[in-house]
């Protein structure tokens, strides 16, 4: 039997919160498990278990009646709880009719899932992502459906070299592959930073910067895990104090990602890239958020066929190179989280 590749006790996000519309029904999948999600009539999200308890059609094929979600098939009705509320072939209700429902958390813009041991969601667990609703910063984002395991994605975010070879023509520079980063870690996170002085600004951000001149570039990427990736990233006009601290000479850019496992090789990966400068102007929001869409399909493109090329060989094992410090990390975190959520049945078989 192959492990489950995701810890449980965790929140994920499931949908931006303007996906969630009074009176629909957003059906998705997280960590193998199929949810229904809506809205109550005050607001509130509500996340449940994607089958009646009937006869297992999918509730996201329902209805909504007021806050109760009635099924498409025979009509039971299951309010917020997951409680069922009305049998219309009955008067008596059957008292173990329901459906499992999920702890949520509304934050930053997202609609967060905690698909584990509810008593443990604790809502102060929510990952940081707080520049996205901060009115300091500006930007916006959007939602990638991957076909492959979520710790490439992971992988992919914790080592930015790739970028001097995936996106050769929008934020690559060859600086990035040949410049040492340094990576460090405690027990809830890990961070990677590389500083490249002195260079010429690779295409999208010589437009961002809008002045002539070499740069000098920063990356710091943190992870928290067991999938929530921000990254500060920029460049200033070279000598100019970035290197010291000092970045007001420059153009600074935060890209938050957060990756949901659906399954063992699919993911929904949401993004968002905001920044501190020209706020309010949706024009170069806009412009930012479908520039970035395209360099991440530069991603999709490498990482779906790599998830192809290791089903094509199962059991044999990836290699590191010093570049994979920072996921190699962020794996361990990860199976940390993951031995955690194993040793009570360890102890309960023994």
């Amino acid at each position: 039997m192959v492990e489950r590749p995701f810890p449980l006790n965790a929140w994920y996000a499931v949908a931006w919160g303007h996906e969630l519309r009074k009176g629909e029904i957003l059906g998705r999948t997280v960590c193998d498990a199929k949810i229904a999600l809506w809205r109550t009539s005050a607001g509130a999200a509500v996340a449940v278990e994607d089958a009646c308890w009937h006869r297992l059609m999918p509730l996201s094929h329902g209805r909504l009646e007021g806050d109760s979600l009635v099924c498409r098939y025979h009509g039971l009705a299951f309010d917020a709880s997951g409680r069922c509320v009305r049998m219309p072939s009955q008067e008596k209700l059957n008292p173990n009719a329901c459906v499992r429902s999920y702890p949520i958390a509304e934050k930053h813009r997202l609609v967060w899932m905690w698909p584990g041991d509810a008593a443990a969601a604790d809502p102060a667990l929510v990952p940081d992502w707080h520049w996205a609703d901060d009115p300091e910063w500006e930007g916006d984002g959007e939602t990638l459906a991957l076909n492959c395991d979520y710790r490439l994605v992971i992988d992919n975010l914790m080592d930015l070299t790739h970028e001097t070879f995936v996106h050769a023509t929008s934020i690559g520079h060859s600086a990035i592959a040949v410049t040492p980063a340094k990576t460090t870690h405690d027990e809830r996170s890990v961070t990677v930073e590389r500083w490249m002085a002195d260079i010429d600004a690779p295409p999208f951000w010589r437009t961002q910067l809008g002045r002539p001149g070499n740069v000098d570039r920063w990356q710091i990427i943190r992870f928290e895990p067991p999938c929530t990736i921000v990254l500060d990233v920029g460049v200033a006009l070279a000598g100019t104090g970035a290197l010291q601290g000092d970045r007001s000479q420059g153009v600074n850019g935060r890209v938050l990602n957060t990756i949901t496992p659906a399954t063992a090789r699919t993911c929904m990966y949401f993004w968002s890239l905001v920044r501190n400068y020209r706020l309010r102007d949706q024009t170069l929001t806009t412009q930012l958020r479908q520039a970035n869409a395209r360099i991440f399909e530069e991603d999709r493109a490498v990482l779906e066929v790599q998830q192809q090329a290791i089903d094509a060989r199962p059991g044999q094992a990836l290699r590191n190179l010093n570049i994979d410090a920072g996921s190699l990390w962020a794996r361990r975190l990860i199976d940390g989280m993951l031995a955690r959520e194993r040793e009570p049945h360890q102890v309960e078989q023994s």
